[in-house]
């Protein structure tokens, strides 16, 4: 296990301070100017005490070795056939190959498939005496004798009776495989035509490590070759891969067969690789600068194409243009599968995704959607330049691909989509949500030695994403938009079709700003966990900067992590301007800011751009109240202030009746991210008190603080409003309507009557909040009514949205029905996690059901997610709300007897999560009842 407390190094040499204004730092005059004091704790000690007795480590990781180099692979010739009926597929493989060291063997990734014949023909040795050899070798073909498959190493080691020699030679493989049912490899993805009909697709997903299920090959991102792929497929259905077709003639042997050639791939890694074949419709559009782009969807629905088109056709030429490097290929596809475990995977020129993240009816799709699909696609289109143009190396540098993409994907939609606000979402979505995983015991680096392919899942999580991103938005404001850029263009210039680490990325950035990228982010990148900066502050008539270097106090015997922490000041003079910028350094500093009149506010961090929470002393914060109440301080600023003391409150570092007499203070607030922030805590915060007998009084809480928002928004969507004003809507009267207030209730009982109806269906956007609160306060008739709804749903999206909600009815004998449901055919593989996920996180009751229900079914659900990171999700959603010691050791014993891989560290951050959650609620539970009492006394 990775432990959070890492090493800090004692730093001995002064601090730059740098004045937005010269002017700031000139001679001592007599004005009014206050010291601000910093202190630096490490997130890691103060979570750490209340989980220290559950932090056992993991078991040891298997011995893992990297393919040998000794044989290469230059092009892939690949021609598959699958078998959609019987649901197997037949394979040939013609490698170009380079032997580097002569050798009788070769050894290759190779899972679920069997190898029929394999051979190797020569073409031709290498130095003095070999041309006669050469001459006569090109017709000699040597078969192997033996395949040796190390099932648990997912290889095969193919013999051959004499020694390969050193030079080129061609590898012929003929092998079978099965279109499993798992959603990785080559796959089946079922799906029902217009007319009703049961058929399959066959579709692929590869990362990380399942184009060996397909084929064998060499499958690590740094051992890239060229592809030349053929697909034998009937007539009548849709093939595509990653590069545009070139040729299409009917199968020798069967007239009802097709053979689909593709043009030859640019070299590339072999997880990019895709192909898919089924029944599709599509739309087509061309960017500006000439890529054809084309949204396939499913038969009869190439309407709902058209947002992702619209969204890919503005992305395509906007990479183009902050890169300054063209996309390379002629074409890029964009498909929706049916059966898919991801929301979208990057293959280069064939991107597929989730229905859900690509497909937009105009009148069926809420506001949330669109934005998701806008996103989603930003996301991956960034990924056909930032991981496969340009590829990690090797698996420990996933955060590259993944950090950078789920960066530029705010940059892209707030360039298309300007009135979304999203760089406000990108604070509540991923940076708040990098720092909660974060703070825990048993986080990771974002960079993580990864060895053998079950460790790789454990890596596609909120750090390597969300934390990635987060860390990259806060170097981009430190370096500014144009020497990143321009240390972008470089680094894809210069690696482009090659691979790449960490420290590439760094060497490109810090020769185009002069910056000490490297040594900065390293901090950040090579040790997990955040800094708390702890501030005071003074206010003298003397001009003086003091930069103090101390050690914090922290564990006798342990050493603390040292970061290198790019602070930014602004204040109420003017909330949108940084003042003062600081890079700190050592565990505390003083410095001094100028021209400060008492009355005005002092803020850290403006727009919560740095990777750290701030502790403020009771004075700043009582003074931070009023830029709250008047809206003076950014929104950015008030939902990452509001978010600092919630998560300080979480790990006892001040009482939770602080944040909640903050969140009063948030009566005026308007912006819908803030309060999408506000009502994600109260929610934690009404599960931890579901454990206690004043549940209701919470909820009395929160129909106080959200009823005058939403008298203010009301049901029906008012002129001149826009995206925002929609979201917050349904927002709001999804809260009021779960924590009972009844004219919210009863409005939404008659909105879902008259849907129910037909007499006025309800908008997309106020579909959620009405299904939520219908449900929260139903009976069995109205779940039988929601799933009658589902059934008739021919839109995958609405499909969902009534799957999130199903585990808000509250009868023990529904959320058995409910959970039952989950297991059903009515919904897809990759929703069953949802549908469990929303019964534990709904009530006491529904969390021990749901619970009890992944343990009685877990070998069904193992089975059917195994190593994906399916199966974290949904360990994630079933026990993370639990919050009394001895679930904590349940659910370890639990997994120690039922092993999941890939799902480790998600269960030990469960156990962790589980035991602060009973440390939280036996520190404050007593101090919160008796203020929400309090709060409903009469006055005296």
């Amino acid at each position: 296990m990775l432990l959070v407390l890492g090493r800090r190094v004692s730093l001995s040499f002064v601090k730059r301070v740098i004045p937005q204004d010269p002017v700031l730092l000139s001679n001592p005059i007599l004005q009014d100017f206050r010291t601000i004091k910093f202190r630096v704790i490490h997130s890691g000690t103060v979570f750490a005490s209340a989980t220290r007795q559950n932090t056992d480590t993991m078991p040891e990781r298997r011995p893992f070795v990297r393919l040998p180099t000794d044989v290469y692979p230059v092009n892939y010739g690949l021609c598959l056939k699958p078998d959609l009926i019987d649901f197997t597929f037949e394979g040939k493989l013609e490698a170009i190959v380079k032997v580097n060291l002569a050798t009788n063997q070769i050894v290759m990734n190779c899972a679920d498939i069997d190898i029929i014949t394999a051979s190797f023909v020569p073409e031709g040795g290498e130095g003095e005496g070999e041309i006669l050899l050469a001459f006569f070798s090109f017709s000699l073909e040597i078969n192997a004798t033996g395949f040796n498959y190390q099932n648990e190493d997912e290889k095969v080691t193919l013999s051959f009776p004499s020694a390969l020699q050193k030079g080129s030679g061609t590898l012929k493989i003929d092998f079978v495989g099965e279109l499993n049912d798992k959603m990785k490899g080559f796959y089946r993805s079922k799906y029902a035509t217009p007319a009703g009909e049961i058929r399959y697709a066959a579709v692929t997903q590869f990362e990380a490590t399942d184009a060996r299920r397909a084929f064998p090959c060499w499958d690590e991102p740094a051992i890239k070759a060229t592809f030349d792929i053929s697909l034998i497929v009937p007539k009548d259905r849709v093939a595509l891969s990653n590069m545009n077709v070139i040729d299409r003639k009917p199968h020798p042997e069967d007239d009802s067969l097709l053979e689909v050639k593709f043009a030859t791939t640019p070299i590339m890694s072999t997880y990019l690789v895709a192909f898919v074949i089924g029944e599709y419709d599509f739309v087509e559009g061309q960017s500006s600068d000439g890529v054809t782009v084309r949204v396939y969807t499913p038969t009869g629905k190439a309407e709902q194409g058209k947002f992702a088109l619209e969204v890919a056709v503005k992305t395509l030429p906007f990479y183009n243009d902050y890169f300054n490097v063209p996309y390379p290929l002629p074409k890029i596809d964009l498909i929706a599968i049916a059966d898919f475990a991801a929301g979208a995977m990057e293959n280069w020129g064939l991107v597929t995704y989730r229905e859900t993240a690509l497909l937009i009816d105009p009148k069926n799709s809420c506001s949330s959607s669109r934005q998701w699909v806008a996103l989603v696609v930003g996301h991956e289109l960034a990924h056909q330049w930032f991981g496969n143009l340009v590829t990690m190396e090797w698996w420990t540098h996933l955060w590259l691909n993944e950090g950078f993409a789920s960066w530029i994907e705010y940059l892209c939609v707030d360039h298309c989509f300007p009135d979304y606000d999203i760089w406000t979402q990108f604070v509540s979505a991923d940076y708040t949500r990098a720092l909660d995983l974060d703070a825990l015991d048993n986080s990771h680096p974002i960079e993580v030695n990864v060895g053998h392919p079950s460790e790789v899942d454990e890596i596609f999580d909120a750090i390597s994403y969300s934390k990635g991103a987060s860390v990259i938005r806060m170097l981009h404001n430190y370096i500014g938009d144009k020497d990143f850029r321009k240390g972008m263009h470089s680094y894809l210039l210069k690696f482009q079709h090659k691979n790449a680490a960490t420290e590439d990325l760094w060497d490109c950035l810090e020769q185009a700003s002069g910056k000490p990228i490297a040594l900065v982010m390293s901090s950040w990148t090579k040790q997990m966990g955040f800094p708390i900066i702890v501030v005071d502050q003074e206010q003298f008539l003397l001009c003086s900067i003091s930069l103090g270097l101390a050690c914090v106090n922290h564990p006798p015997g342990e050493d603390c992590p040292n970061w290198m922490v790019p602070i930014s000041i602004c204040t109420g003079e003017d909330p949108g301007c940084t003042k003062l910028k600081v890079l700190l350094d050592s565990p505390e500093t003083t410095i001094t800011i100028n021209n400060i009149s008492p009355d005005q506010w002092v803020k850290i961090n403006p727009g919560t751009v740095g990777f750290y929470r701030i502790q403020y002393s009771s004075a700043m914060l009582e003074g931070l109240l009023p830029g709250i109440r008047d809206l003076t301080l950014l929104p950015v600023d008030r939902l990452g202030l509001q978010n600092d003391l919630f998560s300080l409150s979480r790990a006892g570092m001040i009482s939770t009746v602080e944040v909640l007499k903050l969140m009063e203070a948030f009566v005026n607030e308007p912006n819908y991210t803030v309060w999408s922030d506000l009502s994600c805590n109260l929610g934690v915060l009404s599960s931890l008190l579901s454990h206690t007998d004043f549940h209701e009084e919470i909820q009395e809480f929160i129909r106080d603080l959200f009823t005058p928002i939403g008298l203010k928004l009301g049901w029906e969507c008012k002129q001149g409003e826009g995206h925002l004003d929609a979201l917050l809507r349904g927002l709001v009267l999804g809260k009021l309507g779960k924590a009972g207030h009844k004219p919210t209730l009863e409005e939404a009982r008659r909105r879902f009557k008259d849907h129910v109806e037909g007499k006025q269906i309800l908008s997309a956007d106020l579909r959620s909040p009405v299904y939520l609160t219908v449900l929260k306060h139903g009976d069995s008739a109205t779940l039988d009514t929601m799933l009658k709804l589902h059934k008739q749903a021919d839109m995958q999206e609405e499909k969902n949205r009534i799957e999130r909600v199903l585990g808000a009815i509250s009868a023990p004998d529904l959320i058995q029905k409910v959970l039952t449901f989950a297991l059903s055919e009515d919904v897809r593989p990759q929703d069953t996690v949802s549908v469990i996920g929303g019964v534990a996180g709904s009530s006491k009751h529904g969390r021990k059901a749901a619970w009890k229900f992944v343990k009685d079914n877990w070998e069904e659900l193992h089975n059917r997610y195994q190593g994906g990171f399916l199966i974290s999700r949904l360990i994630k959603l079933s026990v993370d709300g639990f919050a009394i010691d001895k679930m904590a050791a349940e659910v370890k014993s639990f997994f120690e007897s039922h092993q999941a891989p890939a799902a480790e560290r998600t269960v030990q951050q469960c156990c962790e999560n589980i035991l602060l959650n009973a440390a939280w609620l036996k520190r404050d539970a007593d101090d919160i009842h008796q203020y929400l009492l309090k709060r409903k006394a009469p006055p005296v």
